[in-house]
């Protein structure tokens, strides 16, 4: 499973995350400690927001301990908003392509967790995509096309119906033609000025998702796991949830798809 971080508030160096504290992002790729798969080593990638509407993006293949190409971006680059990730492949091959986050214009996506059977059904699910975004359909992942169907149902005016009529979608087709879990997830998305975040799960294991309210950096750390090993402050998104994070506050609904989906 992979390993992500976000932050929503005042422009913040990307290292305050990535790679200064004492369970960075960084050492999370090699170290996590909330999942079943301690290492994260099949790619990393970040997307940030600063003056232009659409975000900027750095990926790569190697794993983000290796690459001192990321820690001097991370200690020279400072954002309001911007989302990190380190991948361990549930079974895609290890590409530039297939790193989090994904990109769709003002739109950037990363994700945790999988879609259970996905290879079964892939060309159904590209079959999903919307005509006019199918040509940014680059990789081979679930997380790729999950987001750019909710990009074609409606998540410029309500993402989190769109990302809800979404899941239901895939999580269909993996209970027609896949395997069990159906659906785990811990997702983040933005367009650049909301933090959006949801934690779901076909069944009860969803994977791990927290938020802190920083007060000396002023600003909304939400991530897969705390990157600070005493963990103080940080509050686990219950499952089912639905995040809005923005610079005046935190709002948590209910996240059900199928219920969401047939009230569309």
């Amino acid at each position: 499973m992979c390993r992500w971080a976000a932050w929503q508030g005042a422009p913040l160096f990307l290292s305050e995350i990535i790679s200064a504290p004492d369970h960075s992002l960084i050492r999370q790729s090699r170290d996590a400690t909330e999942c079943k798969t301690a290492i994260n080593a099949d790619g990393f990638g970040l997307a940030w927001y600063d003056r232009r509407p659409e975000p900027g993006l750095y990926r790569d293949v190697y794993p983000a301990w290796s690459d001192p190409n990321l820690r001097s971006l991370a200690e020279q680059v400072q954002a309001r908003l911007f989302l990190a990730h380190v991948r361990a492949s549930t079974g895609t091959a290890t590409s530039r392509n297939n790193c989090h986050p994904f990109v769709q214009g003002r739109w950037s996506f990363m994700h945790n967790g999988q879609v259970g059977g996905f290879e079964r059904f892939r060309k159904s699910a590209d079959m999903m995509i919307a005509d006019a975004l199918y040509p940014h359909r680059k990789g081979a992942t679930d997380s790729e096309a999950l987001f750019l169907v909710a990009c074609g149902l409606g998540i410029d005016t309500d993402p989190q119906g769109a990302m809800a009529r979404s899941v239901a979608r895939f999580e269909a087709l993996s209970r027609a033609q896949g395997t069990g879990p159906h659906m785990r997830m811990a997702a983040a998305l933005s367009d650049g000025h909301t933090l959006y975040a949801l934690r779901y799960a076909s069944d009860d294991l969803a994977p791990s998702l927290f938020y802190r309210w920083c007060a000396d950096w002023q600003g909304w750390a939400v991530v897969s796991e705390p990157y600070d090993l005493d963990q103080t402050g940080w509050t686990e998104v219950p499952q089912g949830s639905f995040c809005r994070f923005t610079p005046d506050g935190c709002e948590i609904t209910g996240f059900a798809p199928e219920t969401m989906a047939r009230a569309a």
